[in-house]
């Protein structure tokens, strides 16, 4: 399947309506959702008139830390924490991108990709359109406007409808912000309440952080509008079936959020489960990678019956390696930021516990540590099936060439990572351990590992529009 498009966006989102100290709670909610991204931050606020705009290259601290959030003022915010997949970094694509007209500003913020974005970045331009960045997020800004000169739900659901991939939009306006989700729902976005307030965000870690309680999800293909009068849900495209990124599950996504209805926890936990099932081995010990397999570990454990331990301990001051921008600063953070526990490991077997593998260069370091500090033997078991296929919803998958399981068996991969033995969780393990209400339109996305697309290009456009 075909997918050229724009700069691929695997980042996260927060907005509030309808409290004084928007901007300072937008903050602290994409403070919590550091772990998503680490290039750039910003917050858009609304005092009713106007839309005042900060944001800069770099972790969420260090951006505000240059922010004077009394001259912040209003009560809406969106928010937005960047990590690109390719195209051009900097400040200029850093998120939320704000446009101001004679009819009025809006500012918006996009999770995911837009597969048909170069197509319709061509059409802009044709009809002159002179775009500023190399985002998709700039484009649904375009096609709003022309659709008419009000920002309002009709424009915006014309807008969307034109748009085939996988995405969570957040756009605020001065009396209005809206939050949309693609028809498959393959992103996750969810609203919460704090007091009369309204709040959205990526993950439900983020209301937790700020003291709101969650609602309810947003739905595939609904463009919710939060105003001052209230909140209102339009539906701009038939809803499908869903099918939520099994990522978010797998490794994305903090424990202690819930996404479509499940704790990610409880589902890791039920994935190390199925995969003490699936492939045993014999051993001393269980150990997991810190973090996002640790879950995994435990539940693994449990169901073998053999101890868990902290056979590696994690440097809480370097950032996650998968998410790095470059092979080289990927490769130089696991050296930095996992060390085995000599004492743990030692002479005994290990069966270690990791999410997924990618590009296999984390996997044969770890092994390799974990050998040097003197492991007799190292079981690897990974929590997800093989990925064997380029993501072409937004996350840092994009070739075959570069995922290690699609060129290579699970024999190849072991002598490569310099494992004594390697299994993987099955299709159905995964999906058993994460669908558990198929009545709320629970199901994943497991493309990267199936080769099955739930969207392509070829997707027909739908004009459906219904408020309700």
């Amino acid at each position: 399947m075909a997918c050229k498009s724009g700069e691929k966006e695997e980042c996260i989102m927060f907005g509030i309506w309808g409290h004084e100290k928007a901007a300072e709670l937008t903050y602290y909610g994409l403070h919590s959702l550091q772990h998503r991204g680490q290039e750039g931050a910003g917050i858009v606020v609304s005092n009713g008139e106007k839309l005042e705009l900060h944001k800069d290259t770099g972790l969420v601290n260090d951006v505000f830390s240059r922010a004077n959030f009394p001259e912040l003022l209003g009560n809406a915010a969106i928010g937005h924490v960047r990590y690109s997949t390719n195209g051009t970094k900097g400040i200029d694509n850093v998120q939320p991108l704000l446009f101001r007209s004679q009819t009025g500003s809006m500012a918006l913020a996009l999770d995911g990709n837009i597969m048909n974005g170069q197509k319709l970045r061509g059409e802009l331009e044709d009809e002159g359109s002179i775009l500023q960045t190399s985002s998709d997020t700039e484009l649904l800004a375009h096609l709003i406007r022309r659709n008419g000169h009000e920002v309002n739900e009709e424009t915006i659901a014309r807008a969307l409808q034109q748009f085939v991939g996988a995405y969570a939009y957040l756009i605020i306006k001065e009396d209005k912000m809206y939050a949309a989700l693609d028809s498959s729902g393959i992103r996750a976005l969810s609203i919460g309440r704090l007091g009369d307030s309204y709040v959205v965000a990526s993950e439900t870690c983020a209301f937790d952080q700020i003291g709101a309680t969650f609602e309810r999800e947003v739905m595939p293909g609904e463009l919710v509008t939060i105003s001052d009068e209230g909140i209102k849900s339009t539906r701009f495209s038939i809803r499908e079936p869903r099918k939520m990124c099994a990522m978010e599950y797998v490794y994305l996504s903090r424990p202690d959020s819930d996404v479509n209805y499940v704790n990610v926890h409880a589902s890791r936990k039920r994935m190390g489960k199925e995969l003490a099932k699936e492939a045993p081995a014999d051993a001393d010990i269980v150990i997991g990678v810190p973090d996002s397999s640790i879950s995994a570990a435990i539940g693994y454990a449990e169901q073998s019956g053999l101890p868990y331990e902290m056979g590696i301990i994690k440097n809480r001051y370097v950032g996650r390696t998968f998410i790095q921008p470059s092979q080289e600063l990927r490769e130089q953070g696991v050296r930095m930021k996992l060390a085995p526990v000599r004492g743990i490991v030692e002479g005994k077997r290990i069966i270690m516990i990791d999410d997924s593998i990618v590009r296999g260069t984390t996997s044969k370091r770890i092994v390799q540590m974990l050998k040097d500090a003197g492991a007799k033997e190292v079981h690897v078991r990974i929590a997800s099936p093989a990925i064997q296929h380029p993501c072409h919803y937004g996350i840092d998958m994009s070739t075959r060439e570069e995922l290690i399981a699609a060129n290579n068996t699970e024999d190849e991969i072991a002598e490569i990572i310099g494992a004594d033995s390697l299994a993987y969780l099955s299709d159905t393990g995964l999906e058993e351990a994460i669908v558990k209400d198929k009545t709320i339109n629970q199901g994943v996305c497991m493309a990267c590992m199936t080769g099955k697309y739930p969207v392509t290009e070829e997707k027909k456009l739908d004009s459906k529009f219904t408020t309700y």
